[in-house]
């Protein structure tokens, strides 16, 4: 994930945690497909499909996501919030930085995202 970032340092680059019970088994790349990658990142929507479908037909479901801060801190965004679901898993890179969250509850108004340990 942090050579992942460090490819491209100006825009966020993002991919999927696929797993199960809470340990993420296998990372996935995805183009980030927002209209303003330098601030925001959107999965590609094939990638994120593939995931899925892999998942209900016994591989790896997904998890969680991963993207990265060019400009900010390894901590969630107001935007992280409005696009979390819960009972997800954020790691978020920023400055060589790479921290894990785990999305509860919440939202925009009421975000809860609770640090987690990488081992």
């Amino acid at each position: 994930m942090k050579a992942h970032a460090s490819e491209d340092p100006e825009r966020e680059v993002c991919g999927l945690l696929l797993g199960r019970r809470g340990r993420v088994e296998r990372i996935v790349r995805s183009a980030n497909v927002a209209s303003d990658p330098h601030r925001h990142f959107e999965l590609d929507p094939t990638v994120l499909i593939a995931a899925h479908r892999a998942g209900r037909e016994g591989g790896l479901p997904p998890i969680g996501h991963y993207h990265s801060h060019p400009s900010g801190q390894a901590v969630p965004s107001a935007h992280d919030a409005e696009m979390a679901e819960p009972g997800s898993y954020w790691v978020i890179i920023a400055d060589g930085e790479l921290t894990c969250w785990w999305f509860q509850t919440g939202g925009p108004e009421n975000p809860n995202f609770e640090p987690v340990m990488i081992c």
